[in-house]
């Protein structure tokens, strides 16, 4: 056979490499899509409609003055602002940035219509931040609590007036007693983790050269304005030239550290002598000549010297609040013994998540504690939040003291755990009753998984293991906005899938309809596959009917 190889070449083929010039079109000639309407199934506009935005914005205004101060940012812009924030894991800058772009953010913060300026400064975020106190949170979590319960008694109320609904009437005392509320509903699941601060891991040689490096800072700028002749000597060079010979080594022994913390201390305390000889010359009551960060780091110093020096003398690595940041001098050390990370630098969080999946900071705090003392506490707020007592509660055997479950028997309220004491004797009496109490204790221990993904999903999804506020009461409220994206998620989910069920209701209702969609959906699948017969008729034929 023979092959007529210019008629194969002479065939026209398409282009492998699409080539377009990269000289933009003007502004004026780029097609703009918005002369049509918005698109109503877009993320943010469902989530704007599951958010109960009055009662946010009124546990927001609740730290503002009705009769003084300027008037305020209004509370669905701000909300929705660090709600935009938070779930994509934005920085401020960012945040007002991407509200300014898109519509759709601005539709979700509440403006009225698409505006090309920017909402606020994003500076603004410091101060929302620090308006934003446990006490707002609180009111947050309670509004959102209150919208997944009446959503669900609505979505309750309409499965009772369905004449198909296969549920059991309820009870003859629930008929006549419709105000009887029930006193103990629900489950509780505890845990703690820790929410690790945006800082560098800290080691006594490095905070020592820091300390040192600020304080020659300090007597930079106090010489400067004091009437000495001659500079007090800092010798920053050969302090320099000491911390890198260490630091630069791979693996310094021991005894080398031991050596440079010895020599960075020698440093810092001849500087910080300077200093207080430049202060004792100063007039008393005159602003110092330094700026507000480098004061406030000043006032750490001496206390980062006391407890490095103390450590030095005993040979000891540990002290009592130990100071790990300069500029963060709350950040505390929390020793956890995880597998990875035996030591974390951070708040320590004691959450408590209820069966909704809706979680909530009970207790934050910069010490290492006993997060079993915090279980009596969470038990009440459960009560003050949803009006009833839990049925059982869910946690590590650290919550399982004698006081405890001492407490919690008081209130009928049962503790899933392993009980105290000596392991009964298995007889031929007791061995199925053993049995089945293991097999529970089984169960109830894998109900504890939703609370870890609840902090895996915090720390891998929206960073709470990156916390990037530099004050304790803004990283207070960087942490509890992480939650409320989350527990808004819940409540999107809450909120649509009951309008997911109730639009598939009637084919659920209807089988034929159901089978019939289902034959559709089929032969649209056999209508797309190769060599098969593009008649849809022949292809329902072949189907079974219903």
């Amino acid at each position: 056979m023979v092959h007529d190889k210019s008629a194969f070449h002479s065939k026209k083929r398409a282009p492998m490499i699409r080539y377009r010039s990269q000289k933009q079109l003007p502004l004026a000639d780029f097609e703009w899509p918005f002369q049509v309407a918005l698109d109503e199934q877009n993320r943010w506009v469902k989530l704007s409609q599951c958010i109960p935005w009055d009662e946010l914005a009124e546990g927001y205004y609740r730290s503002f003055s009705a009769d003084q101060g300027r008037p305020a940012k209004d509370a669905r812009l701000v909300i929705g602002a660090v709600i935009i924030k938070h779930k994509l894991c934005l920085s401020d800058e960012e945040t007002v940035q991407q509200i300014q772009e898109n519509p759709y953010l601005q539709y979700f913060v509440g403006l009225p219509g698409y505006q090309m300026q920017v909402p606020f400064v994003p500076s603004l975020f410091v101060e929302i931040r620090k308006r934003m106190g446990q006490e707002v949170f609180e009111v947050f979590h309670g509004a959102i609590v209150d919208a997944v319960e009446r959503k669900r008694a609505k979505s309750k109320a309409s499965r009772s007036d369905d004449p198909d609904d296969k549920d059991p009437p309820p009870s003859r005392t629930e008929k006549t007693d419709p105000e009887k509320k029930p006193t103990h509903q629900g489950k509780l699941i505890l845990d703690a983790t820790v929410a690790e601060q945006a800082i560098r891991y800290p080691t006594d040689l490095n905070l020592l050269n820091e300390a040192r490096e600020f304080s020659e800072q300090i007597i930079d700028l106090l010489y400067a304005q004091s009437a000495l002749t001659k500079k007090p000597r800092t010798y920053r060079l050969l302090a320099r030239k000491a911390y890198l010979s260490i630091v630069k080594r791979r693996r310094p022994g021991g005894k080398v550290l031991r050596r440079g913390i010895k020599q960075q201390l020698q440093y810092l305390r001849r500087n910080l002598g300077h200093i207080e000889t430049l202060l004792a010359d100063w007039p008393q009551g005159k602003r110092l000549p330094l700026p507000n960060w480098l004061l406030r780091r000043y006032w750490v110093i001496p206390h980062l010297y006391a407890q490095q020096w103390e450590m030095y003398c005993n040979k000891s690595r540990r002290c009592d609040d130990r100071i790990v940041s300069i500029s963060q001098p709350y950040v505390r050390p929390i020793v956890r013994g995880k597998v990875n990370k035996a030591v974390e630098f951070g708040s320590k969080l004691s959450v408590s998540l209820t069966d909704a999946g809706l979680a909530r900071v009970d207790h934050l705090r910069w010490d290492a504690f006993h997060e079993g003392l915090d279980l009596q506490s969470q038990v009440e707020a459960y009560r003050e939040h949803t009006g009833y007592y839990p049925e059982s509660v869910l946690g590590d055997p650290i919550y399982g003291t004698r006081d405890n479950r001492r407490h919690l028997k008081k209130l009928g309220i049962r503790f899933a755990g392993k009980p105290l004491g000596r392991p009964r004797q298995v007889t031929e009496a007791n061995r199925e009753e053993l049995k089945r109490l293991k097999t529970q204790r089984r169960e109830e221990y894998l109900q504890r998984i939703p609370i870890e993904g609840k902090f895996g999903q915090g720390k891998n999804g929206y960073r709470l293991n990156y916390i990037r506020a530099k004050r304790a009461d803004t990283s207070s409220a960087w942490i509890n906005s992480i939650f409320l994206v989350m527990n808004l998620l819940i409540l999107l989910k809450v909120f649509f899938a009951r309008w997911i069920k109730a639009a598939y209701q009637p084919l659920a209702r209807n089988w034929t309809s159901a089978w019939a969609l289902l034959r559709y959906r089929f032969a649209g699948l056999c209508f797309r596959m190769p060599g098969v017969a593009r008649d849809e008729n022949a292809v329902l034929t072949w189907i079974p009917s219903f």
